[in-house]
């Protein structure tokens, strides 16, 4: 590998971290002109993984975008006989919310976090990923934000009385903040055995670091970790390019499921994978056919789909994701929209048999 060509690339995806909102803009120009330069420089051998396969002939009108519009980050909670889907700050909201009562019809709600924390910085506060979890008779909201005093990705834990909010996170500073490691996003809780776990990714990829995905148990409320993080994968396998993310863990049948979005986010790399677990706390073993989830070919075409969430609905499993909306010509549109498709399992393995956008 040209280690020239190598110190382009990391700079340029350095650059466009820093200057970009991961969850709201694709990658600047010079990092795609630098990405294109690695792979060139890559596909006479070396270690780096081969483009993943994007039809090179599109349809040459745009496929109808979904009416519900940029909901990135998708999480769906069911609750009361209704479904929750909650995303990324986008539409003037910091957290959207969607509402419905039969996963077919969705109605745009209010914002559920109108009132950031203190310790969150108020322009451009960069709310992303939230996931909530009930606890007795209230619901947590965890989400990622910018700490406008360590200027990092950090998550906090907000309380509301209802699924609908309004959330109210009143802590001094963030809940979990790995500053050494460029940061802590995508929290999302797990509640199995009669305790509370949480797992979180080290933001490493804005700052040259190599990123892990941690899990660490909660506090009976859940507004407070106990113990030590632990490690349960890092980004060390080709499809995973620089980037492990949006960890999921699942119970099933006394198993646990460990599913993950890894690459680039801004592109037809990022795809979703899985790992199996011993327990809560791993140790975890990625599945060797992954990524499960990934850009296809077709029409209509699917770029970039990932960070997924999981949840149960009449006796069936379910993932929810995003991935990005196709213009006219098959280019890659800013949007992402979000899908929801029926997870199988086949002999104890999840598999994504449709892929289905929202309308």
């Amino acid at each position: 590998m040209n280690k020239q060509l190598l110190g382009i690339y990391r700079d340029a995806r350095r650059a466009g971290r820093h200057a970009e909102d991961r969850h709201h803009r694709p990658m600047s120009t010079i990092a795609n002109i630098a990405a294109a330069l690695l792979l060139a420089a890559c596909s006479g051998g070396g270690s780096a993984p081969p483009a993943p396969t994007v039809p090179p002939a599109p349809s040459a009108s745009a496929p109808a975008p979904s009416s519900l519009g940029d909901f990135p980050d998708p999480f769906v909670l069911a609750d009361g006989g209704q479904y929750y889907a909650y995303a990324t700050n986008g539409q003037g909201k910091n957290v959207q919310l969607l509402r419905s009562p039969d996963l077919r019809t969705w109605t745009a709600q209010p914002d559920v976090m109108p009132v950031l924390a203190s310790w969150v910085r108020p322009a451009n506060s960069m709310v992303w990923a939230p996931e909530v979890i009930k606890i007795g008779e209230k619901y947590v909201l965890y989400y990622t934000a910018r700490d406008r005093g360590l200027d990092r990705q950090c998550v906090g834990a907000a309380v509301a009385s209802a699924p609908g909010g309004p959330y109210r996170d009143t802590s001094a500073g963030p809940l979990v903040c790995q500053v050494a490691e460029g940061g802590t996003i995508d929290a999302a809780p797990l509640a199995s055995g009669g305790k509370l776990y949480l797992y979180f990714k080290s933001d490493g990829n804005c700052c040259r670091l190599q990123t892990h995905l941690y899990a660490q148990e909660l506090r009976a409320d859940g507004l407070a970790l106990l113990g030590s993080p632990r490690i349960l994968l890092s980004n060390e396998r080709g499809w995973e390019g620089g980037v492990v993310e949006a960890p999921t863990m699942v119970e099933r049948d006394g198993r646990f499921y460990l599913f993950y979005s890894a690459n680039d986010y801004a592109g037809a790399a990022y795809a979703v994978g899985y790992a199996s677990c011993a327990g809560p706390l791993g140790p975890c073993t990625p599945a060797p056919e992954n990524p499960i989830l990934k850009s296809r070919a077709g029409v209509p075409r699917l770029t970039g789909p990932g960070h997924q969430a999981i949840f149960e609905a009449g006796g069936k499993s379910y993932i929810a994701y995003h991935a990005w909306e196709e213009l006219a010509g098959g280019a890659r549109g800013d949007r992402r929209f979000m899908y929801l498709d029926e997870l199988a399992w086949v002999e104890g393995k999840p598999v994504v048999r449709t892929t289905s956008m929202l309308p």
